[in-house]
């Protein structure tokens, strides 16, 4: 039986200012009324002005600048503009580009799938300084249970568990410094034993080192990463990607990030979820939007490995299709000019701040809504639609760890079943990435090495990219005028899920999650982390450069 979660009889606020272990600046504002949370604003504190410094330039320089909103998911920003540039100028690009595009956005997906789990959501479940407690002899027999490929041995753990003992010794916690539990021998929000709290702790460390694997593959079909300088409108440049050694340095990659991923990432996931089960009735959202990804047409969404829809009150049986002009941004409750919805060709960024604590305008993310809703996006939004269509591949994954975990399929509207779907989605794709390979290896040696089609710019026309990125629903929205850019709109994963109410008043994603949430430390508040950190937040997407009224920088703690 699942421990009981853990509550406190406290009332009032709660900030987490900033929320660590995410990319970018988001403020939680919480009220708690007797242990539980009662009314709750997510508040991105930086301005993004990305859509205003692409005014006038040339549309196919989108991409060099939008994938510099972020540090993190790079690729998927130059693919959005790329794809928005290819629909607007009509370009049919080669299939082998097409399956090059995916094999990067694959490796993407193993690579920030592995920096959630273990470095930016792991320490929400896992109490380092607990692991101290651990026996390494039990730990390591607990670890090579998990996997039958698994060969640690107890003094692999010893020589972590030293480690971690220097760390809270010296006082300098160094990667462990924003786990605000740490220090903490018993703290009752956490419930794993020592000895997985230690198994965690190696892994965590381990998967520093292989997250660096797949940050190459990506750089061998990419060029370089961050920043990949491979698409192009028309197709992709990287014919030096299709030599056979190329191919073989890329594969030997993958197979060792794909191998860490079945062998650790999955038992170590499914193994930590089986403590918390109590969480699958916490930190649910009621509708989700994918746009599916991993295209064989790139003029076909329905093409996709992942499929695209919409699912409303949680209904799986009812998968709408995805209508892009049912897609709105809302600025009622943000730091922007006006009260008015757009849909985003028509879209405005003209800033105008209030104050921190003005209840009314709270964010610099706008609110994105699908016919009037919001919408969580992500990959349980992806594995959701997947598994209500009947895609096998993600079926089978989904049955697989509700069995493992004895939960139904109710569990995965949760906290705990967002993390599992991370985990499910990147399971899924990376046993599908050699298929895309060999297709590729297929299409070269039957003499195939088209990677551009030759194109015109246009006058003036207007396209959209859509892109399934590691965090959720990516949409760049671009209208050309003169053969320059007149207006460039982004719509990224983080405003669709943690974007504030709309015009209606109705909460974004997060906050809804949010409500009700028991809180048992309000000094430290993990359990909204937990479900925050499930969304995997990149707000330097959503918001970007500096303070619109005073120019400074700020610090900040939590309270």
């Amino acid at each position: 039986m699942a421990p009981k979660t853990p509550q406190s009889n406290f009332s009032g606020p709660v900030v987490v200012d900033p929320v660590t272990r995410i990319e970018g600046h988001l403020r939680i504002d919480a009220t708690v009324e007797n242990g539980k949370i009662v009314d709750v604003r997510s508040s991105s504190q930086l301005f993004r002005g990305l859509e205003i410094i692409l005014k006038g330039r040339d549309p196919r320089d989108a991409q060099h600048f939008t994938q510099r909103a972020c540090g993190v998911c790079t690729y998927v920003h130059a693919l959005c503009s790329t794809r928005a540039v290819d629909n607007a100028v009509k370009v049919k690009i080669p299939k082998n580009a097409t399956i090059m595009r995916n094999l990067v956005m694959g490796s993407q997906y193993l690579h920030d799938h592995l920096v959630h789990f273990y470095h930016l959501h792991a320490l929400d479940w896992v109490n380092v300084a607990n692991a101290l407690q651990a026996d390494p002899v039990k730990t390591a027999a607990l670890s090579n249970s998990l996997s039958p490929n698994r060969k640690e041995t107890a003094d692999q753990f010893k020589a972590v568990q030293t480690k971690v003992k220097a760390l809270v010794d010296s006082g300098k916690l160094g990667i462990f410094t924003n786990a605000y539990f740490l220090g903490e021998k018993k703290n009752e929000a956490y419930y794993l034993p020592a000895e997985a709290d230690l198994m965690a702790v190696k892994h965590y460390l381990d998967a520093l080192h292989m997250q660096v694997k797949a940050a190459r593959a990506m750089a061998i079909f990419g060029a370089k990463n961050p920043h990949t300088q491979f698409t192009v409108v028309g197709g992709v440049t990287n014919y030096d990607a299709l030599k056979p050694d190329r191919i073989a340095e890329y594969k030997a990659l993958t197979d060792e990030v794909i191998a860490f991923i079945k062998d650790f990432y999955i038992p170590d996931l499914l193994a930590v979820a089986s403590f918390y089960k109590d969480w699958a009735g916490i930190g649910g959202t009621s509708n989700f939007i994918s746009f599916g990804e991993f295209p064989t047409d790139e003029y076909n969404l329905d093409s996709r490995f992942f499929a695209p829809g919409v699912i409303m009150k949680r209904d799986l049986a009812k998968v709408a299709s995805m209508d892009q002009k049912k897609i709105e941004e809302h600025v009622k409750h943000s730091w922007y000019v006006g009260d008015k919805a757009h849909h985003p060709y028509n879209g405005v960024t003209e800033p105008k701040y209030t104050k921190l604590e003005d209840k009314d305008r709270y964010s610099w993310m706008k609110a994105p809504r699908y016919n009037g809703e919001a919408c969580e996006t992500g990959p349980l939004a992806t594995v959701l639609v997947a598994f209500a269509k009947g895609h096998k591949p993600t079926v089978d994954a989904v049955k697989f760890v509700l069995n493992y975990l004895k939960v139904d399929a109710s569990a995965l509207f949760s906290t705990l079943g967002r993390t599992a779907a991370r985990g499910i989605e990147c399971l899924v794709t990376a046993n599908q990435m050699q298929v895309w390979l060999d297709a590729l290896v297929g299409n070269v040696k039957g003499g195939d090495t088209e990677l551009y089609t030759p194109w015109k710019m246009p006058n003036e026309a207007e396209g959209v990219g859509f892109v399934q990125a590691p965090r959720g629903a990516l949409s760049h929205w671009i209208k050309i005028k003169k053969g320059k850019i007149e207006n460039f709109q982004l719509v990224v994963p983080s405003t669709w899920s943690l974007g504030p109410r709309c015009a209606a008043g109705k909460l974004g994603p997060v906050e809804e999650a949010l409500m009700g949430t028991p809180i048992f430390d309000p000094h430290r508040p993990v359990e909204i982390l937990r479900t925050v950190h499930s969304f995997d937040p990149c707000i330097a997407c959503g918001v970007h450069v500096l303070d619109a009224k005073t120019g400074k920088t700020s610090s900040f703690k939590v309270l």
